[in-house]
């Protein structure tokens, strides 16, 4: 047999031509989901068609062949492997050629049509949502076509094949083909029929294709509906009295539908021989005054990126992971979804309609791999692929059109620039004008209405908003938007609230796009999370996968709880002196009528003492008040939490008073006379706290023994310190690794003890280089009390910023619980610290870790004051980070997998007082130079006692 079809250019034969999606109607249906018998192959031709012959599969013919479940992919289900690559091609580039060693798989589903099934007119179709990557198909041994666009639906007409029982469905499908070189997502390659598959009854007199128009009229608050059907009906909206033809405009007082507001009516589309429901949400798109606006409002888009993604299932979600997917993002404010790089599961759509987020839906296509050859033979600037483009784009158009949430078509991603990609805009322009253009290759702006890049630092994002890009005029005067930034990846992103402050400042900048929404960690017993490499890839990523604000099991992420914060809809600015609070809406369409709002108290050493109720007006969007706060307190100024929580109790939004770690509190240290040290020839006693004569390294404090304390300089690099590969900048972690931080040695030069105090002088660098840090280290006390006070000066020629700077102390392995005021519940750092709110906070040391897939520094807490573990209570001035693990820091540098982290008999301290921020150098800036640790003098102070 010929398998030419696997590498030809077009798109395929036999399929209908693409229509819209629809969940339900009233005629019949069979899914044919489950488990399926399956072949795998290596190469495309290893076997004939026979096994798609009338009646292969009724008896044993296929008795040896495996099973699988559909929706699925053959890799995930223990047939071959997944590999995953960012850009590279993982087969040779020789378009429109692919490897002979061409994994394939058939399947074989055996079924009968259930009691009932129409047989009026025998008219069938029969759908596949999506196949990685080209499908062969036969029923009952005739073939019905093939087809390519892995995450699109195809159609095919089968009524005519159909029989009561015993029906044969054989699919051959090529792991590679054509489509593979449209197919390059940053992904994981994951071949199967990895959608839904549903044998569908057409009815004479049955829907077709047909298009909802319903826009919104801001200043007549009317709605204007019609649907164009290729089958004339009726459309009946029983909530708005609207009765009409198919064709026929009807204008009605109605509620807008916007992703703040997502009002749908339930209508129905009866063409006479179907009943098809529908979902009507009225609004219109437009770009105006050179913004983005949706029913005459601009929008701001606080939006994610979104791979379809299970850790065990791959693509092939289930309507629950999806709807888990959406209430999240809702729970988390946000706002929009980009669909990377591909249209989602029709489902998914719904459910952006019914929760309200604003959609940018991708077309499937990234030739990425081409960059490495200049773009040389690239498919978009090819004429002979210009039809399966076309193609591509109708099957996302016609499918989604009816989705009120789609606001923006995107023609793909990271295809570089050709006419193919001007074919489609002309296209979907034509087809649906109702609708903005998106494409972030477009640096000119030809085919497009958004200007859009990926990855633009603050200054250069600043400059956008000002209007000083240069490059077209016509560019200048559209609205811009990053369509991918602040990447994701392991610990951060760092710089979403400097971002943010952006984007409110000028209204050119209409919001961005997280890359993105889940890490892609593959389930494995080996690892707990496998990433790219750890299948054996000839040609792999690594952990560039896992760049998401969920962990694999779809846990939120610091960096979530971070965005969450950031983009928050109202703002609360606390002016805890004059005690008065400033609300503000920043909410685009909403009012504040449907949140309560909540104040508390909380005492440092008291924890909450007081909260209660607070009255905040309806304000409009973009409206504020200011507000006396409830009652004054004589403590802390910055004790006050301001919340606003929605009808369920959910926490929107939160506001405390403005606190900075440098701020420098007195000493807690008792105005008590100290205690005089007590030399000895082997052991040194300071207060409570005992050292070794000769190195002055304490050894217990109040009868607690400790490793430690000593300066501490090195961090396990995370993604964002280590940058990318392709990054001309700093990459941090490798610098800090080539001069030796994560091997630095420590010296006494000098023990010394006075009448007050022991001071230790000493010498912290690495070897093989002049630089270092002049350490001392003074100890005073009293009977309870021990007071570190610590002086770092840098030597030499330091030209790159520190990974921390603090102490290590180690502990005994039994210490666990943990208690302390400061910044919390979850982890912060410079440049992450949105979230990390100021109160009374408890954990254990375990709870304490970040399980980013692969392991790297994480767990610090922010403006602390004082902690206890272990039975000794540490305060700091001033406020400091704390950490506290069961490995140290060297272990965590070393550790590829979170398995690989085995607890020791020591739990390790940092107390730090002063971090490196994080960035976003995996794939985009790094840390803004507010946020650097630049190396140079400093001063801060420990006080310990046992509790």
């Amino acid at each position: 047999m010929s398998f030419s079809y696997v590498e030809d250019v077009l798109p395929g034969n036999g399929a209908l031509p693409p229509r819209a999606w629809y969940a339900e109607s009233s005629a019949a249906s069979l899914s044919l989901n489950g488990a399926w018998r399956f072949r795998l192959s290596e190469t495309a031709d290893a076997h004939d068609d026979s096994f798609a012959a009338e009646g292969y599969g009724e008896g044993d013919d296929a008795g040896e062949w495996a099973e699988v479940t559909v929706p699925g992919h053959w890799v995930l289900q223990g047939h071959g492997a997944p590999l995953y690559t960012n850009h590279l091609y993982p087969f040779p580039v020789d378009p429109p050629h692919v490897p002979a060693e061409n994994p394939t798989g058939d399947h074989l589903r055996v079924f009968d049509l259930p009691d009932g099934w129409p047989a009026d007119d025998g008219g069938a179709t029969l759908r596949f949502d999506g196949v990685e990557s080209c499908a062969r198909v036969w029923l009952n041994g005739t073939g019905i076509g093939e087809f390519k666009g892995s995450r699109l639906p195809h159609e095919f007409a089968v009524g005519h094949l159909l029989r009561p029982t015993g029906n044969v469905l054989a699919v051959r499908v090529h792991q590679w083909s054509a489509g593979s070189y449209l197919e390059d997502q940053d992904q994981w390659w994951l071949p199967g029929i990895f959608r839904d598959v549903t044998l569908l009854h057409r009815p004479a007199d049955g829907a077709l294709d047909f298009f909802v128009h319903a826009s919104y009229d801001h200043t007549a608050g009317t709605g204007t509906l019609r649907v164009d059907s290729d089958v004339n009906g009726r459309v009946t909206v029983d909530g708005l009295g609207v009765e009409v033809a198919t064709g026929e405009t009807v204008t009605v007082p109605v509620e807008p539908w916007t992703a703040e507001t997502p009002r749908l009516y339930a209508g129905a589309l009866d063409t006479g021989g179907e009943r098809v429901p529908l979902r009507i949400g009225f609004r219109t798109v437009e770009l105006s005054d050179g913004l983005i606006k949706v029913n005459g409002v601009p929008v701001l888009f606080k939006g994610v990126n979104r791979h379809e993604w299970h850790p065990e299932r791959g693509r092939a979600l289930d309507l629950e992971t999806m709807r888990r997917d959406v209430e999240l993002m809702k729970a988390h404010n946000i706002n929009a979804v980009r669909t990377s790089h591909y249209p989602p599961h029709p489902a998914f759509l719904d459910l952006c309609d019914e929760y309200g987020l604003w959609v940018i839906d991708e077309c499937d296509l990234e030739t990425h791999g081409f960059v490495e050859q200049g773009w040389r033979d690239n498919p978009v600037d090819d004429d002979r692929w210009t039809p399966a483009l076309l193609d591509r784009a109708a099957r996302m158009v016609e499918r989604d059109k009816n989705h009120p949430s789609v606001v923006v078509w995107s023609l793909g991603n990271e295809a570089g620039t050709g006419r193919g990609l001007t074919a489609m805009a002309e296209w979907i322009r034509g087809r649906d004008p109702e609708r903005l253009i998106h494409y972030e290759g477009d640096a000119n702006c030809r085919d497009v209405d958004v200007y859009s890049r990926m990855y633009a630092d603050h200054a250069e994002v600043d400059r956008i908003g000002r209007g000083l890009d240069g490059g077209p005029s016509h560019r200048r005067a559209l609205p811009f938007i990053l369509c991918e930034y602040a990447h994701a990846m392991g610990n951060g992103p760092g710089g979403l609230a400097d971002y943010q402050r952006l984007f409110a400042a000028h209204d050119r900048l209409q919001g961005a796009f997280v890359w993105e929404w889940i890490d892609h960690g593959i389930a494995d017993e080996r690892y707990g999370y496998a990433y790219g490499g750890d299948f054996g890839e000839e040609l792999h990523d690594g952990n560039f996968v896992c760049d998401g604000l969920l962990f694999p099991d779809r846990t939120p992420s610091p960096g979530l709880l971070e965005f969450k914060k950031v983009i928050e809809p109202v703002r609360f600015e606390i002016d805890a002196t004059a005690g008065t609070v400033r609300v503000t809406n920043r909410f685009d369409f909403r009012d504040l009528s449907g949140l309560t709002f909540t104040w508390s108290y909380e005492e440092e050493d008291e924890g909450a003492v007081a909260s209660g109720p607070l009255t905040v007006p309806a304000l409009g969007p973009g409206e504020s008040t200011e507000l006396k706060l409830p009652r004054d307190r004589a403590g802390s100024p910055d004790g006050w939490t301001l919340r606003a929580l929605d009808a369920d109790g959910h926490e929107v939004a939160w506001g405390r008073p403005e606190v900075t770690t440098a701020a420098v509190r007195a000493a807690r240290f008792p105005g008590r006379s100290g205690t005089r040290p007590v030399p000895g020839p082997d052991r040194i006693t300071v207060g409570p706290g005992v050292f070794d004569a000769r190195t002055g390294t304490a050894l217990s404090i109040g009868g607690v023994e400790v490793v430690g304390p000593r300066l501490d300089v090195w961090r396990a690099p995370t993604d964002n310190d280590n940058g990318a590969s392709w990054q001309n900048d700093e990459r941090l972690g490798l610098l800090w690794r080539r001069l030796g931080l994560h091997r630095v040695r420590h010296r006494a030069d000098a023990v010394e003890v006075t009448d007050d105090a022991l001071t230790v002088r000493g010498r912290s660098a690495p070897a093989g280089t002049d630089i270092g840090l002049r350490t001392l280290f003074r100890w005073s006390a009293d009977e309870e009390l021990l007071r570190l006070a610590v002086s770092v000066v840098p030597e030499g020629d330091w030209r790159v910023p520190l990974p921390r700077l603090g102490v290590r102390l180690g502990l005994p392995g039994g210490a666990d619980a943990v208690r302390w005021f400061g910044g919390g519940p979850g982890e912060a750092y410079p440049d992450t610290r949105a979230a990390s709110r100021v109160g009374r906070w408890e954990s254990t040391v375990d709870a304490l870790q970040t399980p980013y897939v692969r392991p790297q520094e994480n767990g610090a807490r922010a403006d602390v004051r004082w902690a206890e573990i272990g039975g000794l209570r540490v305060e700091g001035s001033p406020d400091f980070f704390f950490t506290a693990r069961r490995w140290t820091t060297e272990h965590l540098d070393a550790a590829e997998h979170l398995t690989d982290l085995v607890p020791g008999d020591t739990v390790w301290l940092n107390l730090d007082h002063a971090l490196q921020g994080i960035g976003s150098q995996s794939c985009g800036p790094g840390v803004l130079p507010q946020y650097r640790l630049t190396p140079g003098s400093a001063e801060f102070t420990f006080t310990f006692r046992t509790c």
